[in-house]
């Protein structure tokens, strides 16, 4: 089963601010613990929205419109994700639980979701 760990974004990640030495390295070693598992099939974090585009397709029929970053509502935004392939939903949920904060300062929220296959 695939499971997307979706890490949402925070005022420091939209801000372009890196994480903390510390952090980088407990991330390093969680993706790793993911690896050795057999369970990481990919992971990667993303540039702030500013750097985003947005196509939004709002008359039906008629050309998207595009639109250039930063956007608002920084909790609504994705930092970064991690696709696993695990056995259950209860074992996804077991390695989200082992993420240590991925914003750090108290402002991390994981976002699990399945992917259809």
């Amino acid at each position: 089963m695939l499971f997307m760990l979706i890490v949402k974004a925070s005022e420091n990640s939209e801000g372009g601010n890196l994480p903390s030495p510390e952090l980088i390295e407990a991330m390093t070693r969680y993706n790793e613990e993911l690896v050795k598992a057999g369970v990481r099939v990919m992971a990667k974090g993303l540039q702030p929205s500013s750097n985003g585009i947005r196509i939004s397709f709002p008359k039906p029929g008629e050309k998207p419109v595009v639109t250039d970053g930063p956007f608002t509502g920084s909790k609504e935004l994705i930092a970064g994700f991690i696709l696993i392939d695990v056995q259950s939903r209860e074992e996804a949920i077991e390695w989200a639980m082992r993420m240590p904060d991925p914003q750090g300062h108290g402002e991390g929220q994981i976002e699990l979701r399945q992917v259809f296959e």
